[in-house]
């Protein structure tokens, strides 16, 4: 009878779990779905915004007046998302991609609104590919271009350093063997060392817990941090505290 108990019970939870993968897996399709919709929308009214300036329907002088009309009328018959200054994204987003972009499933608006900023297009497709990747939030993504990961990656190390982050910029992380799964640029200007300057591994362990949220961010996904040394496990204790009392559920 306890063996019948046993079996029922554990073909109920695996019965569950196929279950649960199932319906998450097609929650994520879905959402993918909806956000690749939503992106080629917002692409095509950047196509409409143009098109009627173009045609001369729209005035350069009284095109934003036009457009602050259209984003309280929308507004009031559709609801929100339909800002003059998100308008004016979405005219920047047609202006800046000729087509809607390979990657309009994976990375959200808030991501575009982001690289649209960004003039230089060999700059744009490196921190779009590495987004990508790097699986980066929109809050990493920000970070990253901030501190101006692009140009230092390009001035550090000579020419064959240029010519890889060009390469990345065009082509995104080719995998040709196990290695290439692991990322190995990294920048860590956040601990405030110069460049090419001695560090003792202590010193730079007890660096990085201090600055323990940005380094983990710059590893990106995947990635845990141990601490061996007792009296750096009571510090990264604290500073974890400290910072963990500080959020607000």
């Amino acid at each position: 009878m306890e063996k019948e108990l046993i079996d029922k019970d554990a073909i109920s939870n695996e019965l569950a779990e196929e279950i649960k993968k199932l319906v998450l897996d097609a929650r994520n399709k879905i959402s993918l779905e909806v956000n690749r919709t939503l992106i080629d929308t917002y692409w095509n009214i950047g196509k409409i915004i143009i098109e009627k300036e173009q045609s001369g329907k729209i005035k350069a002088e009284y095109g934003k007046s036009i457009l602050l009309n259209v984003s309280k009328k929308l507004t009031r018959e559709i609801g929100k998302g339909f800002s003059k200054s998100n308008l004016f994204n979405m005219r920047r987003f047609y202006l800046t991609y000729s087509k809607i972009p390979d990657a309009s499933g994976i990375l959200g608006w808030s991501h575009y609104c982001e690289l649209i900023a960004i003039k230089d297009e060999n700059k744009r497709n490196f921190y779009e590919k590495e987004t990508v990747n790097s699986k980066w939030s929109v809050r990493e993504l920000q970070r990253q271009i901030e501190t101006s990961l692009f140009e230092r990656l390009l001035l550090s190390d000579g020419k064959a350093n240029k010519e890889k982050v060009l390469q990345l910029a065009k082509e995104g992380q080719i995998l040709n063997s196990p290695e290439d799964m692991i990322k190995d640029l990294f920048a860590f200007e956040f601990l405030g060392v110069p460049e090419k300057k001695p560090l003792l591994e202590k010193d730079l362990e007890y660096k990085l817990i201090k600055h323990i949220e940005n380094f983990l961010l710059e590893l990106g996904k995947g990635f845990m941090f141990l601490v061996h040394n007792k009296e750096l496990q009571l510090e990264m204790f604290i500073i974890m505290w400290t910072w963990f009392s500080t959020i607000k559920f």
